[in-house]
């Protein structure tokens, strides 16, 4: 081989011709390329170049050159322990190795190491093959792709399970997400409950979105290596939890022989709060890696399933304190119909600062009443509560309704002088008395609420005067009281505030006020109390328009007559006049 056969196309630069990067490669001592080549004449054989040996010896890539026949001319020592079948003297073609035989760049496996192979053409149709190994770099971007592709399937995983607050929502969605990046099959098995345990699994479906179900299964009957995990330990028997798991009945479609499978727990607050078994097919092993990425995605899954059960436990208490502070629905009583409507200011919470209710007394007659707190939301859903299990202590040792206004005034300002509350209320508290011939006795006292109305049988709506002062301000508070007569079918109507002072209308800062509220009651004298309780709160919600409000309360009771038959409720719509003289002319 002559110089020019070294310098390639380009006999000026004293170079051997290398594609793209290649020629951008600096020649340095520590890994020296094709630039390192000295200077030759055209007749002499690059073999022979005094110092050719020591100088292809540092080369990074390895150099095996052929003549026109593709006959081996020179191999250099890299190239000799990346490729040994090459021998000088024997056609290239013939080594065996199939990159080898090709005319174009390729990159193979080869004795364990991952070589590439690129020709550069030379002068007199010789051939240059350059072999360099790049196991590492090759190594080290399937590393950096592979921890990439966790890093973005871990930032998937926390969005996904970032949203879901139900318990069952998040498990299932965590048993979704384990396939099939994770697994071919997985199994999320929550914390015992009650002595069950409840699972969920995704089984993974060829070019589809993978099968979640669920089930329960006794505490009891877990599979030992769940067990482990619940106490939070993974267990070490691995050739023992395919085999579980199939006895549990959670690997359908999976070959048991040659599958693998790892479980690992789910952190939790103070305990695990679940476990999660993954499982693979047979030729898919858990290496180091994958059970790092198993371990990752169960921390996250532990952290939002541990936000789930909060959520879910804090849920709980929330509806069960809800439930203990919202208006109780009065008790029923002889010959009396009762109609009831609230709706609290902040819809979402369900509870607020008005109230109502009633308890039975033991002559036959009823303690009812209707008020409002200061405030509105939670603070004033509990001093309602408070006020509500004053009156059902206090009504069993006085039944006068003034009397026992001022024992519940005296009791509320015990309990919010201790508690350091500023909190006050208004109410109209009242005693019924029923008459044999259906009727019913009001006696009403009032503290500082807005007086109660009673639609007559004639359809006159009379405003009945009753004042007071506010309950829970004063020891001695001047309460106001009074007494009405229902005649069978008669009404007796107690609201609050919420209505009289809704803003809406067509500016929007109008206030229903109280006309407006008896005009609406105007030929309401025949509907039933419930009928007419939610007549009052419609108008007032459509006075609202959606706007804010205050809470809104309203009590009704009515005189059910004689037979304590309540009358239908299609007595209360008005026939068309053309109706009834249709009626009176003769057939």
């Amino acid at each position: 081989m002559t110089a020019a056969d070294v310098r390639g196309s380009d006999p000026g630069d004293g170079r051997i011709s290398t594609p793209g990067a290649a020629r951008a490669r600096v020649w340095s001592a520590a890994a020296p390329t094709a630039s390192a080549l000295p200077r030759l004449a055209p007749d002499h054989d690059v073999a022979a170049v005094p110092g050719w040996s020591e100088v292809v010896e540092h080369f990074r890539e390895g150099l095996i050159v052929c003549d026109p026949d593709g006959v081996v001319r020179h191999v250099s020592p890299v190239a000799e322990r990346l490729v040994p079948e090459v021998v000088p003297g024997e056609v290239l073609a013939a080594t065996g190795v199939t990159a080898l035989a090709g005319d174009g760049p390729a990159e193979f496996t080869h004795h364990g190491r991952r070589l590439r192979l690129r020709p550069v053409p030379l002068s007199a149709a010789r051939r240059c093959w350059y072999v360099e190994d790049v196991t590492e770099s090759v190594s080290r971007a399937d590393a950096l792709l592979a921890e990439r592709a966790r890093s973005l399937f871990l930032a998937v995983v926390g969005e996904k399970l970032g949203n879901p607050l139900h318990p069952d929502r998040a498990a299932a969605a965590v048993a979704r997400l384990a396939v099939p990046t994770l697994a071919d099959v997985a199994v999320l098995v929550l914390a015992p409950r009650s002595g069950r345990a409840r699972w969920w699994r995704a089984v993974r479906a060829d070019d589809e979105a993978p099968a979640v179900d669920s089930g329960v299964l006794a505490a009891a009957a877990l599979p030992a290596a769940i067990e482990t995990g619940l106490a939070g330990t993974e267990p070490h028997a691995l050739d023992w939890l395919v085999e579980q798991a199939a006895e549990a009945g959670w690997l359908p479609g999976l070959d048991v022989a040659g599958a693998t499978a790892r479980v690992v727990p789910l952190p939790g607050r103070e305990a695990p709060a679940g476990v999660l078994l993954v499982a693979r097919r047979a030729g898919h092993w858990y290496d180091e890696a994958d059970v790092d990425l198993v371990r990752a995605f169960a921390a996250r899954a532990g952290a939002a399933l541990t936000t789930a059960m909060l959520y879910r436990d804090q849920a709980e208490v929330a509806d069960t304190l809800q439930a203990s502070l919202l208006p109780v629905e009065p008790a029923a009583a002889a010959g009396v119909q009762w109609g009831t409507a609230y709706r609290p200011a902040q819809a979402g919470l369900r509870i607020g600062g008005d109230f109502y209710g009633s308890h039975r007394l033991a002559d036959g007659g009823s303690v009812f009443f209707l008020g409002d707190v200061s405030g509105k939301g939670v603070e004033a859903a509990v001093f309602t509560g408070q006020l509500r299990q004053c009156l059902h202590a206090l009504h069993r040792v006085e039944a006068q309704p003034g009397r026992l206004l001022k024992l519940l005034n005296d009791a509320l300002l015990e309990t919010t002088q201790a508690n350091g509350q500023g909190r006050f209320a208004t109410m109209v508290l009242g005693v019924t008395r029923p008459h044999r011939d259906g009727g019913l006795t009001l006696t009403m006292a009032g503290g500082g609420h807005l007086p109660p109305l009673v639609l007559r049988e004639s359809g006159e709506v009379e405003v009945v005067p009753l004042s007071g002062m506010l309950i829970g301000v004063v020891p001695d508070p001047r309460i106001g009281e009074t007494t009405v007569h229902l005649a069978p079918g008669e009404t007796c109507l107690l609201y609050s505030d919420g209505v009289t002072e809704a803003r809406g209308g067509w500016r929007g800062d109008e206030q229903f006020g109280a006309d407006r509220l008896l005009n609406a009651l105007s030929g309401c004298h025949r509907m039933p109390a419930p009928a007419l309780a939610e007549r009052v709160e419609q108008v007032t919600c459509d006075w609202l328009a959606h706007g804010d409000h205050d809470d809104i309360a309203v009590l009704a009771l009515r005189a059910s007559g004689p037979a304590g038959r309540a009358s239908r409720h299609l007595h209360a719509v008005p026939e068309p006049r053309n109706a009834v003289r249709s009626r009176e002319l003769p057939a």
